[in-house]
């Protein structure tokens, strides 16, 4: 009895000098106090019982992926029918579009709301569509531009033009310029923008001309990580025909391709050959003129 009451004591001695209390405050981590003073602060992911001078080796994780979550956005411009009767109308731009169209968002991770087809496009609605996609595409995401239609050179002013639908033949007031392209190109910060011009003198824009080597595929994650503002055409100064062996061979490659990342210019390198065995033209590959390019390239992406 007396062992039992000095033992109930001594216990009682120590609990009123040490006075400890403890309080737990907030979710995901503990603030302990003993004599109302902060000790420590413990966080959830921490360990209390190893020392903070110890090394603690976790184990890595990769959360890399092959390549940055940026959008994909598309404008797609056919046009056959021209308001001025002097203007030939054409036959195959719109149905090409159609089918570029088909492809990228069924088989690339182009989503059909990221993508603006506008068909018989007057110069308003190219300079309307431009002007949205300046104020929606972002550094990470990429940019491609489709075009089939009439387009001019001047060879006074060294100067090429796409013909909107509303073009006139003696006036330039709706010709659309490869200048003002340019300026926008510059003025929509993506990633990679791809410009695959179907059209007469579509190469004046060009900086560089034919096709490169091709990349290995080690390669494609640095081309990626590099800006680029690649274009591709279906000729350089002269005229082309109304129906595009270009694009023919052009989305043919884009449906038959069965590799998970194709950079624009290994699709290029693919059927260049091609149209120029079945046709009177040479497409042409390179960087567009003064808008950013830094050696990078677009990359299209198949659809899991």
């Amino acid at each position: 009895m007396k062992k039992e009451l000095f033992i109930y004591i001594i216990t009682f001695f120590l609990i009123c000098t040490t006075h400890i209390s403890a309080q737990v405050v907030g979710s995901g981590k503990a603030t302990v106090r003993i004599n109302n003073k902060v000790k420590q602060e413990l966080r959830y992911y921490e360990n209390p019982f190893i020392s903070p001078d110890s090394e603690i080796i976790r184990p890595e994780v990769n959360l890399e992926l092959p390549f940055p979550g940026g959008k994909y956005y598309a404008l797609i411009i056919g046009i056959n029918n021209y308001t001025d009767p002097t203007l030939n109308p054409l036959n195959w731009p719109l149905r090409d579009a159609e089918m570029f169209y088909n492809t990228i968002t069924t088989r690339y991770i182009f989503d059909k709301e990221n993508v603006t087809f506008i068909k018989d496009a007057k110069m308003a609605d190219i300079v309307g569509a431009l002007d949205y996609f300046a104020n929606i595409v972002r550094p990470n995401d990429n940019f491609l531009i489709f075009f089939a239609g009439h387009g001019i050179w001047d060879s006074a002013s060294e100067i090429g033009f796409w013909l909107p639908s509303d073009a006139r033949k003696n006036s330039k007031l709706a010709w659309f310029r490869n200048s003002t392209l340019r300026d926008y190109l510059r003025e929509i910060k993506s990633k990679h923008t791809l410009l695959i011009s179907d059209a007469c003198f579509g190469g004046s824009i060009l900086k560089t001309r034919g096709a490169f080597s091709d990349e290995v595929p080690a390669a494609i994650r640095k081309l990626y990580e590099l800006p680029s503002r690649k274009a591709m055409t279906s000729g350089t100064l002269s005229e082309v025909p109304d129906q595009s062996a270009f694009l023919k061979y052009l989305i043919e490659r884009l449906q038959n391709n069965t590799e998970k990342y194709l950079s624009s210019e290994q699709l290029f390198s693919s059927f260049k050959i091609a149209v120029i065995n079945n046709s009177n033209v040479v497409p042409q590959f390179g960087e567009i003129k003064d808008v950013g390019d830094e050696g990078g390239d677009f990359i299209f992406i198949l659809r899991d």
